[in-house]
């Protein structure tokens, strides 16, 4: 990632967050943000994640956090790179925070992190019992472009079925690897 958002620099005015790759030591407090931020999904049973599930991920990805101090996180988002596609999921954003424009630039950090890797793509998929999510990557410029099958880590509650909705952007810009 270029020096904007590497650890000390921001992307941002000094009223916003410091926006840098997550360190190991960090993930207790991503487990908790992420928690914290989707725990208004109640149509599935227990928590987001955990230290191990985060853990897990960082071995094929990595994780962007949101710094309102050395010791606050108040958001993080899941990057990986696959081939010439960025894929970022599991964007939170601490709900006190929310509404304070946070969202949109871990969206716009991942982005940038995609296109200096040169990836000419970037995917998100969202779950479609979440229906005000998809109207949200709208206006970042993300367009369905698929479904999948869900298979939850964590059980749907009876009766209730879901899938998952593939979104693309194309990125324009891509700087090459």
């Amino acid at each position: 990632m270029s020096d904007a958002a590497a650890p000390g620099k921001q992307l941002e005015p000094a009223d916003k967050p410091v926006i840098r790759f997550a360190t190991p030591n960090e993930v207790p407090a991503i487990v908790s943000v992420t928690n914290a931020a989707f725990a208004v999904e109640t149509f599935l049973d227990g928590d987001r994640t955990d230290e191990e599930g985060v853990r897990e991920m960082m071995r094929s990805g990595n994780f962007l956090v949101a710094l309102e101090s050395p010791e606050r996180i108040v958001a993080s988002v899941y990057v990986e790179l696959r081939g010439d596609q960025g894929y970022f999921g599991m964007l939170a954003v601490d709900p006190q925070e929310q509404g304070r424009g946070i969202g949109r630039a871990m969206i716009e950090a991942a982005e940038n992190y995609f296109r200096e890797q040169g990836c000419k793509e970037s995917e998100i998929t969202v779950l479609s019992l979440r229906t005000e999510l998809p109207p949200l990557y709208h206006k970042f410029g993300y367009a369905e472009s698929g479904a999948r099958e869900f298979r939850p880590a964590r059980p749907l509650r009876p009766g209730i079925e879901c899938h998952i909705i593939v979104m693309t952007k194309a990125l324009a810009g891509a700087t090459g690897r």
